[in-house]
């Protein structure tokens, strides 16, 4: 059977999707920002990033909401940001790191949307994260012993996700290519699609 291009398979995607978000998970450095704002465009639809929301709604930086309040408020106003997202119909929703570890959230995702979990190796996430200074569970002696244990924790309920694409070091674009392929191939759309009749 020859391949489909991949503006067909993005074409169906996008069919496929109907009112449903794409939802995209991971650590901090797997690309769900850079990745989903061009997957949004390739698809015509909005891409939203769920920090930047949150910010919005706080009025300050994440960096300033941990300062200030500290991880679990963060969190809290971090699931009910969501929750409000998830509802906006067909977009490309860019997650924070710890987003999908709640368990509510995570039930609303599978219930509503589509998960792509964007896995990416201790190195590459490493090369990334350094460049930034923004990350507060990172402002330590040791970021990388930091990161290693958030995949250890993190890595088995990302695994849960819908769809699973390996975050490369390569162009965007084809990392975008790689997520929209991914997403025609799932054996799941038949399922969802039931579940909205």
């Amino acid at each position: 059977m020859a391949r489909r291009s991949i503006a067909k398979e993005a074409e169906l995607v996008r069919q496929w999707l109907g009112q449903r978000p794409i939802v995209l998970v991971g650590l901090m450095g797997a690309g769900k920002t850079s990745v989903g704002r061009r997957l949004a465009e390739k698809l015509g639809i909005p891409f939203v990033d769920a920090d930047q929301e949150i910010e919005a709604a706080a009025g300050k930086s994440i960096k300033d909401i941990f300062a200030d309040h500290g991880e679990p408020y963060f969190r809290e106003g971090e699931r009910r940001v969501i929750q409000r997202l998830i509802g906006n119909g067909a977009q490309v929703l860019a997650t924070g790191g710890g987003a999908y570890m709640n368990d509510e959230t995570r039930q609303r995702i599978r219930e509503s949307g589509i998960s792509v979990w964007l896995r990416a190796t201790l190195p590459i996430l490493m090369k990334r994260v350094l460049k930034r200074q923004d990350r507060p569970l990172l402002q330590n002696e040791d970021p990388e012993a930091v990161m290693r244990g958030l995949i250890d924790k993190r890595y088995p309920v990302y695994a849960l996700a819908d769809v699973t694409v390996e975050s490369r070091d390569v162009q965007h674009g084809q990392m975008v290519n790689d997520v929209v392929r991914a997403l025609a191939q799932w054996d799941g759309w038949d399922k969802k699609k039931t579940a909205d009749e």
